[in-house]
């Protein structure tokens, strides 16, 4: 007779799970910090676009498109510095510190590049936005967001690539802290400068770009101030390794660009949508940018503790510990269905406590019908919003390893063939609805959502190596 397993008490198994290598606790420790950072820059964005929803409806309804056309040129360089993160988390488990100053520089040197490039777009944003062809007075504010933006692009490149000095040696607290310190930042410079406060002039959507800019200044001296101490250099080299070490370049160029690529397609995708979106009309427009914006502040956090996988999976798979690295996906994963069932059933369920923000101070009688809309499309929020933890959590996964390629040919795909045609055909060819254009966002993140999965199940990451 074949022995009967034991079976471990649920309690037992959970307690376990918590306090084990990879398990509950291990996630939290690491996500807790960077949840909050994420979330602090998804209050930034919230507040801009509050404080712009009270100035005016064409200053909310240009801000959306131009701030995510933006970011979706930004994308690529911003994907491909950050993707640093990864190996400082592999040099880290592979006990190679000194290789981590020189990773910083590399990723700095991409900031430099893309920050140049984004600068010589700042001219040309009249004849960008002339030829998407949204109403003339909204057109004009979303020249002058755009211009603003892009002429501070380079810091929040070269953010993304320093601040992995701490997150991917799994120390993110300080870079908690200095996200904090740059949200308060910016939301002072946004009552002040958005409405003309303490006599300062009222520069409307001028102000919240301006805003942005500078916060994200603050951070970038603050990091280095912090990463080029005396310490760090002679633990580190931090600042010895300055030097561009074209084959650690070529190497971070190599996973990080497909990063950033399948950024770029990513954001793409959902910026043509917008855009098209535009097209309705000005009440459209608002509605999905109040529920795209209700929803990346509750989504935020689900970044940080993407984030925090794919660094536990860096860190144990430059141990050699792909056994570890897998746990910890899946207790990140069962972490993030919790949190992300329970905002999007309050999506369902009291979806005027999220809108109310926007509308405080908003004339009743133009806002009400942009709440109606609002109301409905956060219920395609709520559905979608569970399979986007699956993207999250599971690409986060391997691409912690480096199978960034793997990620970027299949948002490519489905980004293409599922979102942005059928949006192009059915809003300009066949005039159909808002609604009938959400339906297929719903569908495109769903599909990403298994096919991550899918591919996490086969397990070719674990072979995989970035170092």
């Amino acid at each position: 007779m074949k022995p009967t397993p034991r079976r471990i008490p649920g309690r037992i198994a959970f307690l376990e799970r918590w306090h084990d290598r990879g398990g509950f606790s291990e996630v939290l420790r690491l996500a807790a910090p960077l949840i909050l950072s994420s979330g602090s820059l998804a209050v930034q964005e919230f507040v801009d676009r509050m404080f712009l929803s009270w100035y005016s409806p064409e200053a909310i309804a240009a801000s959306m498109p131009s701030g995510i056309l933006y970011f979706t040129i930004l994308s690529v360089f911003l994907g491909t510095a950050s993707y640093v993160n990864t190996f400082v988390a592999q040099y880290h488990g592979a006990a190679q510190p000194e290789r981590i100053g020189p990773s910083l520089w590399q990723g700095f040197y991409v900031s430099l590049v893309g920050g140049l490039l984004l600068l010589l777009m700042a001219p040309l944003s009249p004849a960008i936005f002339e030829w998407i062809g949204h109403p003339v007075q909204v057109r004009r504010l979303e020249v002058r967001y755009f211009r603003v933006l892009c002429y501070g692009s380079i810091f929040p490149i070269a953010n993304s690539a320093v601040a992995a000095f701490f997150t991917g040696r799994g120390k993110p607290w300080p870079v908690m802290w200095v996200h904090l310190l740059a949200t308060v930042v910016n939301i002072v410079l946004n009552y002040i400068l958005i409405f003309g406060r303490f006599g300062f002039p009222e520069l409307g959507i001028s102000g919240a770009a301006i805003s942005t800019v500078a916060s994200g200044v603050v951070s970038f001296l603050v990091f280095a101030v912090l990463i080029l101490r005396r310490k760090n250099n002679g633990s580190f080299a931090t600042r010895s390794g300055w030097r561009p070490n074209f084959e650690l370049l070529r190497r971070i160029l190599r996973y990080g660009l497909p990063n950033g690529v399948q950024f770029f397609i990513d954001i793409f995708g959902f910026t043509v949508f917008i855009l098209l979106i535009g097209r309705l009309g000005m009440v459209e427009l608002a509605a999905t940018n109040i529920a795209f914006n209700i929803n990346s502040l509750a989504f935020m956090p689900m970044i940080g503790l993407g984030m925090a996988i794919s660094i536990l999976v860096g860190q144990y798979v430059g141990e050699q510990r792909v056994d570890l690295a897998s746990r910890s996906t899946y207790s990140g994963a069962a972490i993030c269905f919790l949190y992300m069932g329970l905002i999007a059933l309050s999506y369902v369920l009291i979806p005027d406590f999220y809108i109310r923000f926007f509308s405080s101070k908003s004339a009743p009688e133009t806002f009400e019908e942009i709440r109606e809309i609002a109301v409905v499309l956060l219920r395609f929020v709520a559905v979608y919003s569970i399979f986007d933890t699956m993207t999250i959590v599971f690409a986060a996964g391997i691409k912690g390893a480096g199978d960034t390629r793997f990620v970027m040919i299949m948002i490519l795909i489905m980004s293409t063939c599922i979102l942005v045609v059928p949006t192009f055909l059915l809003l300009l060819v066949f005039q159909a609805s808002i609604y009938t254009a959400w339906i297929f966002v719903t569908v495109y993140v769903s599909v990403l959502g298994f096919g991550f999965y899918f591919r996490f199940l086969q397990g070719k990451w674990k072979s995989m190596r970035v170092i």
